[in-house]
């Protein structure tokens, strides 16, 4: 059975469906994705054109540099895809609806990592720091956030997106 990846940006304006399996799961350290992302890292997973399609909007895109663009929603920003003119599109794995299910196999551009990546999982953790389930649901009381599944519309109208 062929595998069916959904996924798209934060506010819900772009979605997109890829086919079969991810290939070449990696997470990018290099400068460009770390600007790309406003982080340390970007996940990243090929998918061929014939296997995707988008099924709602059109990204907007930045010319990185001469071989590459990057796709992302124009309205909040979400960086979604790594166009680099081969037979595929690399798309960012935190995107998907799903993105447990797609793990990076592999880590490129190791000159950029931050030094100290690895010992992050060492870091003191604050439990009263968590969400609770309380506020979790407060949350999504008036979360704008798009779900992680396909819908017929979104959003309900457009003034839920902007103040």
């Amino acid at each position: 059975m062929t595998q069916i990846h959904t996924g798209g940006c934060q506010c819900g304006a772009i979605r997109y469906r890829a086919e079969g399996e991810i290939g070449f799961p990696h997470v990018c350290h290099c400068r460009m994705c770390q600007k790309a992302a406003g982080s340390y890292f970007l996940p990243f997973g090929g998918v061929l054109y014939e296997n995707f399609k988008l099924t709602r909007g059109e990204p907007a895109w930045f010319r990185s540099s001469d071989t590459v663009r990057r796709g992302f929603c124009r309205d909040c920003g979400t960086p979604l895809f790594y166009d680099g003119g081969h037979d595929h599109v690399s798309i960012t794995l935190g995107s998907l609806d799903a993105p447990e299910t797609v793990k990076p196999d592999m880590q490129t551009n190791l000159e950029c990592k931050m030094p100290w990546f690895g010992e992050l999982d060492g870091l003191h953790h604050e439990p009263g720091m968590d969400t609770t389930p309380e506020q979790a649901a407060e949350i999504a009381k008036g979360s704008r956030q798009h779900p992680d599944h396909d819908t017929q519309h979104w959003p309900k109208t457009a003034s839920e997106l902007w103040i």
